[in-house]
C-alpha cells in the first residue's frame, strides 16, 4: 500500500516522502523483531483483561490469572528474546530482508578527572537492542502488573480462606482462628463487628465437615449456606467477600452507556430517567426475555382512570 502511494502520489512531495520512510522502517529488520515482542506481549495481556473484563469474576481466579501472567513474562524475559529472533527471522525470510541488526554509531562519553580506565564495554547491535528494548518493555509489564494488583494480595489475606471449598477445609483450628480473628478485626468499628468472632468461628468449624466432596468455589458455598439457612455470620462473611469489586470494568461500561444516552439532544434529562435508561441499556440481555406485552396491561391495569356513574 506505501507503494502503492508512493507511485500515485506525484504530486504531493510531502505524501511520497513519508510513504518512503515507512516502507524503509518496515523492511527494517529491528521493526519486525520489535512487532514479534509486541505481539507475545500484548497477545498474553488480552487473554488476562478479557478474562477479567466478565460479567462474573472472583478473587481467586483474577489472583490467578495476574500470577500466572507475571510468571509467564518472568520465563519470557529470559528465553522470550532468542523466540522472537527466530519468528523474525522467518517473517524477514518471506519479506527478502536481512535478518540483521544494523550497528550504529557508538559515540564516546566523556571521561571524568577521576576516571582511570579507559575501557567501554561496548555491546553489539543485537545485545543492545535486547538490553535497551526488549528488557525494558518486560520488566516494565512485570512492574506495572505487581502494583496495579497489589491490593488484591492484601484482600487475599483477609479473604483468602473463604475463597473456595479446598481453602477451607486445608485449616487447622489454630488457623482458622487466626483468619476468622484477623476477618473480624478488619470488619470492625467503634467496637462493633459485622460478624460475631465465636460464633464465625464455630459456624465454619462446622462447615467445613458438612461441605459436599469436591471443589466448590465462593458463589456455591454461598448458595449452600444460604439454602441450609443456619450459618448467619458465614453468610455475611461470603456476602461482603463477593461484593467486593474485583474490577472496575462494570463501572467502565456505566459511564460509556451514559456517555451515549446523555447526549447533547437530551441536556433536560432528569435523574431517574437517565438511571432508568441506563439500567434498560446494560441489562439488555434481561430486558430481552420479558415479554412486554404483560408488563404493559400491569401498567394499564394500574393506572386505569376509574369513572363512576350515578344514575338519576
Amino acid at each position: 500500500a506505501l507503494q502503492k502511494v508512493e507511485e500515485v502520489c506525484t504530486d504531493d512531495p510531502s505524501a511520497v516522502s513519508d510513504a518512503q520512510a515507512l516502507v524503509g522502517t518496515l523492511e527494517n529488520f529491528e521493526f519486525i523483531v520489535g512487532m514479534v515482542i509486541w505481539h507475545d506481549v500484548l497477545f498474553s495481556i488480552n487473554m488476562v483483561s478479557k478474562k477479567l473484563q466478565s460479567k462474573i469474576v472472583c478473587m481467586d481466579a483474577t489472583l490467578k490469572q495476574i500470577e500466572g501472567v507475571i510468571s509467564y513474562f518472568q520465563k519470557y524475559r529470559v528465553e522470550g528474546f532468542d523466540s522472537s529472533i527466530e519468528v523474525a527471522k522467518a517473517i524477514a525470510a518471506d519479506m527478502d530482508i536481512e535478518p540483521k541488526f544494523r550497528a550504529k554509531c557508538q559515540s564516546k562519553r566523556k571521561k571524568q578527572f577521576d576516571e582511570t580506565s579507559d575501557e567501554e564495554i561496548q555491546l553489539s547491535a543485537m545485545e543492545s537492542f535486547r538490553v535497551n528494548y526488549f528488557i525494558v518493555i518486560v520488566d516494565t509489564a512485570i512492574a506495572s502488573l505487581t502494583s496495579r494488583f497489589e491490593q488484591l494480595k492484601t484482600f487475599e489475606k483477609v479473604f483468602g480462606f473463604l475463597f473456595n471449598s479446598d481453602n477451607l477445609k486445608s485449616l487447622d483450628d489454630n488457623d482458622l482462628r487466626k483468619h476468622c480473628t484477623t476477618f473480624a478485626e478488619v470488619f470492625s468499628h467503634d467496637n462493633s463487628s459485622d460478624v460475631d468472632l465465636d460464633d464465625f468461628f464455630s459456624e465454619l468449624k462446622v462447615l467445613q465437615v458438612t461441605l459436599p466432596d469436591g471443589f466448590m468455589s465462593a458463589p456455591e458455598i454461598l448458595q449452600f449456606v444460604t439454602t441450609v439457612d443456619c450459618y448467619p455470620n458465614v453468610s455475611i462473611a461470603y456476602r461482603i467477600l463477593l461484593t467486593v469489586p474485583v474490577t472496575v470494568a462494570s463501572a467502565e461500561r456505566s459511564f460509556s452507556k451514559l456517555k451515549l444516552l446523555r447526549n447533547c439532544m437530551r441536556t433536560t434529562m432528569l435523574q431517574e430517567r437517565l438511571n432508568g435508561l441506563a439500567m434498560c441499556s446494560i441489562e439488555k440481555d434481561i430486558l430481552d426475555n420479558i415479554d412486554l406485552d404483560t408488563i404493559l396491561n400491569d401498567f394499564a391495569s394500574r393506572n386505569a382512570r376509574r369513572i363512576f356513574f350515578v344514575k338519576n
